[in-house]
């Protein structure tokens, strides 16, 4: 006799703590974070460094919360003043002035709040008063940390004096490039073990976009060339308008497009003097349809419109010591193949097929490869390619990680780093998705219809956007469970057994013969089993059809002995139990949970904790089941081998400070080493589903930190200093490996990204979370007082 038990919410003390402590923005001593202080040109000031130090504070501050607060101190002089109406902005320098350095070190060395001064150093800001400057920084009394976005090799004896002034007396040195740390170390006297190399920050941007967006702007049929930047005559663009009629012969559809307006301090000085000289130019070479001037200073959504719309970029500067160019990393990131001069930061991201490399000045040279790369797009794809697995580490999320970690340690660890978990983003669930069912992978983040569909990722699909639903009851979500399920429908064969792979064309695959099927049908019953648990709470067709389909086959998993199958199906059982009281589904769950016992008892000893010999993929999975089992049966048998095992796999996988996965490169063995990298986001996701079980279940913390741990490898928290997931698509890089990611973002990296993000809401349900933790945390022991 089945029975249903009503849908309610169950009371969460934890939740009210936080609403209580949120409605009434109660005040506490911890409100008071440890302050950095950025000196630097600020907007509105347009300069290079100016939008640099603005990118890098934004993603600092999206990046984490309670960790720090952010001010900056702008950077002036008698020929540039500004009105700053950003509130972090909380102290002027005036270069021109010696007496301003004076007053900003009294201001900063009494200002117990300051716990590092972050320098953004261009030898032509401070070129006025170089000797107040050195002593300025000798005054500061904290904690100093210096960005040097200009390194000269071979410098003269003064010049070299003043930089090593500032080498020795910074506690830690950022460069951009490892040419860079080269030149500091090679020309100058420095311990190469202070100096951090963090490339200039880009920003992630949707890929596939280009037709559509020429299409936007009015540049439908035209092959694209770009180069932007604040203009001025070290841009050499020149060297472009002498290199396109031969261009231009061979590709007439060509436009040339010269992106900003003049440089103010330019403009200042000379006024339009080199635009002007511009425009004779392409009147004198006939280019007048293949040239446009877009003489603004463009906002940024438009600057990344026109990268991604481009075919090539050019980079013509003529200055052989530029260390770093932002336009270049930008236009990078966006997917332009790059045709650049040999400054040395092209040399040393442009080497192995990632773009081309021309003389200083030589419009014979940028004519031929230009005229190569537009005539041939097989190249340009691999350029492209290439160039985004190279640039890719150097987003801001990235430089943000980075950065923050070098300032934790030059600041003598004064401050934790909290990572702020990212607003939950359903854009590219939405893109996998068709009329019939969830595409398996993506090229980058565009979704591949030739790589079919699976039941695996559409059974994943309809977990997660059932765990959505169950959240946020958001009612568009409704159709796109419908397609799930139906998918799930069209690959349960008549006998009750499913079949996994179908094509393009909706046709079941050859693979479906070749493999092992219990896993897949494993994961089918676990979402058709979830989603009967939201019955009441989703329409009574989806509920209903899901139960129908789930004991259509249940008899059949009798005949499953693949332990990640029987796991999958356990939890299945378990969720389908809680809402449909049937004597099979206990009768079920004893019978796996005694096989999966059985399996520990034959396997495990001393040193060695787990159902098999040998770790694999998703680990967690098999713990988290027989706990479950534990839930319902209240065997306590099950429940001490669901705890041995998993303790077991958290020692084998968590360190003091991060989680690290079991590899894909090969799995650990009992008795023998275990390989290193080739970590995927599926078995993180399954950890966090594990440890929240878990910690339900044992009411232990030591749990929830690790969650907190786990989830934070999303965010950066692993070898790389990377982040997995993709705030701008909503997907999730495929794999972190040694030296990289993958770059595609492809089902079951994303749908574990999104089961996970939504698992920890709970405990950490929106970017505040972690800083209520911590106060209730501290009020249970009275480390704070309310204010």
């Amino acid at each position: 006799m089945k029975t249903r038990k009503s849908a309610g919410n169950k009371f969460q003390p934890f939740h009210s703590i936080i609403e209580q402590i949120s409605a009434q923005n109660i005040p506490t001593t911890l409100d008071v974070l440890p302050e950095i202080l950025v000196i630097t040109t600020f907007p509105p000031r347009q300069c290079g460094i100016a939008t640099y130090s603005q990118d890098l504070i934004k993603a600092l501050n999206d990046h984490y919360v309670d960790s720090f607060s952010i001010k900056v101190c702008a950077i002036e002089s008698k020929n540039e003043q500004h009105t700053y109406t950003d509130p972090s902005v909380k102290y002027i320098l005036n270069t021109s002035e010696p007496q301003s350095y004076t007053k900003l070190a009294k201001a900063i060395n009494e200002d117990e709040n300051i716990k590092i001064v972050l320098m953004q150093h261009e030898f032509g800001l401070v070129h006025e008063t170089v000797s107040h400057f050195n002593t300025f920084i000798d005054d500061v009394q904290k904690p100093l940390s210096v960005v040097f976005h200009t390194v000269l090799p071979n410098p003269n004896e003064e010049f070299k004096a003043n930089v090593q002034h500032i080498l020795n007396r910074a506690d830690s040195l950022i460069v951009m490039t490892n040419n860079a740390a080269d030149i500091l170390v090679r020309d100058y006297i420095v311990d190469r073990t202070k100096i951090a190399v963090i490339a200039h920050g880009t920003h992630l941007v949707a890929h596939g976009r280009e037709a559509e967006l020429k299409k936007q702007y009015g540049f439908e049929g035209r092959k694209v060339l770009s180069t932007f930047g604040l203009l001025s005559s070290g841009k050499s663009i020149e060297t472009t308008l002498d290199a396109l009629p031969q261009v231009v012969k061979n590709h007439p559809d060509v436009l040339f497009l010269i992106i900003g307006k003049t440089h103010p301090t330019v403009a200042l000085q000379e006024g339009e003097v080199y635009r002007e000289f511009l425009t004779q130019k392409i009147a004198e070479n006939g280019l007048e349809n293949n040239v446009q001037f877009i003489n603004k200073y463009v906002a940024l959504d438009e600057l990344l419109d026109y990268l991604q719309l481009t075919d090539v970029y050019v980079f013509s500067s003529k200055d052989p010591n530029q260390a770093v160019s932002g336009t270049f990393s930008y236009a990078l990131s966006c997917a332009c193949p790059i045709v650049s001069t040999p400054i040395p930061h092209a040399k040393e991201v442009l080497a192995g097929d990632t773009g081309m490399i021309f003389d200083f000045g030589n419009s014979q040279q940028l004519a031929d490869c230009l005229n190569e790369m537009l005539g041939d797009e097989e190249l340009r794809n691999r350029m492209i390619h290439n160039g985004l697995h190279k640039i890719v580490h150097t987003i801001w999320e990235n430089s943000a990680v980075n950065h923050a970690k070098v300032l934790q340690k030059t600041a003598g660890n004064s401050f934790k780093l909290q990572y702020r978990n990212p607003k939950i983003n359903l854009d590219h669930v939405k893109h996998m998705t068709t009329d019939f069912g969830f595409l398996q992978f993506s090229k980058l983040n565009v979704p591949d219809p030739e790589s079919g569909y699976t039941i695996d990722d559409n059974a994943r699909a309809m977990i997660a956007l059932c765990q959505h639903y169950k959240k946020y009851r958001d009612r568009e979500v409704i159709k796109y469970l419908k397609i799930y399920l139906d998918f799930i429908e069209f690959c349960q064969q008549p006998d009750g057994r499913f079949l996994n792979y179908v094509d393009v064309n909706k046709k079941f695959t050859a693979q479906n013969d070749n493999e092992n099927l219990e896993d897949s049908s494993g994961r089918a019953m676990w979402a058709l089993g979830y989603m009967v648990s939201l019955t009441g709470m989703l329409p009574a067709e989806l509920t209903d059809k899901a139960e129908g389909l789930f004991q259509k086959t249940l008899s059949l998993t009798k005949d499953i002995y693949s332990t990640r199958a029987m796991a999958f199906v356990i939890k299945g059982l378990y969720y389908y139990n809680r809402q449909v009281k049937d004597a099979d589904t206990l009768i079920y769950i004893k019978m796996f949970a005694d096989r999966l016992v059985q399996m520990y008892r034959h396997e495990a000893d001393e040193n060695w904790k787990w159902f098999e010999s040998y770790l694999t993929y998703a680990n967690s999975v098999l713990p988290e089941a027989l706990l479950l089992c534990y839930a319902i049966t209240n065997n306590e048998v099950y429940r001490d081998v669901a705890k041995e095992a998993f303790d077991f796999l958290l020692e084998n996988t968590f360190d003091d400070t991060s989680i690290k996965i079991i590899s894909n490169r090969g799995w650990m063995v009992k008795g023998k080493n275990r390989e290193q990298y080739g970590e995927q986001p599926i078995d993180v996701a399954y950890t966090i589903l594990a440890l929240r079980k878990f910690h339900d279940i044992f009411k232990d913390e030591e749990y929830l930190n690790k969650m907190e741990m786990a989830f934070n490898w999303f965010l950066g928290n692993n070898h790389l200093n990377h982040v997995i997931y993709n705030p701008c698509t909503g997907g999730c890089f495929d794999g972190l490996e040694e030296h990289s990611v993958n770059l595609n973002q492809g089902a079951e990296s994303t749908l574990s990204y999104l089961m996970a993000r939504l698992t920890i809401t709970k405990y950490f349900g929106n970017p505040d979370t972690v800083y209520f933790r911590r106060k209730i945390k501290a009020a249970k022991t009275g480390a704070f007082k309310i204010a």
